[in-house]
């Protein structure tokens, strides 16, 4: 059987090929480099950036034992109802409608005319907390800094159906 291109194995019965079965080298690949590059970008990105600072506004409280009076021709009520409608009216007048859009032209106006001026703003607890924001927003735009935030009560309601506007 020598002549059939390989030896028989006594123990085996197989042929033995002439070969030598190539060992798989392993390969290693070195993951420091892409480390130290990826914590370097960090480092950049998270020095180099700004964050945005919260927008607050601050507000002084007085304190809850003493009482405030106003005279009424000193005083401007702004009502926000739940659907974003607003509604002014100096001391014990009529309550009339007025646009988002000429808020702040009427607040400048009313305080111009009277420098000793207090705006009452009394939101409804129906309507989204951003109404509320949107008119202090124009307060601050207008230059308005006495204001008082109030709840609106039935009564405030009422006076505006008195005045057919609900």
């Amino acid at each position: 059987m020598a002549g059939l291109g390989g030896e028989m194995t006594p123990s085996s019965g197989r042929k033995k090929s002439g070969k030598k079965k190539m060992r798989r080298l392993a390969i290693r690949i070195d993951m420091t480099p892409m480390l130290d590059i990826a914590f370097l970008l960090l480092t950049f990105f998270m020095l180099t950036s700004v964050f945005p600072r919260p927008q607050t506004m601050e507000t002084n409280m007085p304190p809850k034992d003493v009482e405030v009076e106003v005279g009424e021709s000193n005083l401007l009520t702004l009502r926000v109802i739940s659907d974003g409608t607003i509604f002014w009216n100096m001391g014990i007048e009529t309550p009339q409608k007025v646009e988002f859009r000429d808020l702040r032209n009427l607040l400048e106006e009313r305080n111009q005319s009277n420098p000793k001026l207090v705006t009452l703003i009394k939101v409804d607890r129906k309507s989204k907390y951003s109404n509320m924001v949107d008119v202090m927003d124009e307060l601050q735009l207008a230059r308005v800094n006495r204001f008082s935030l109030a709840e609106m009560k039935a009564v405030d309601f009422k006076v505006l159906e008195k005045a057919a506007l609900l």
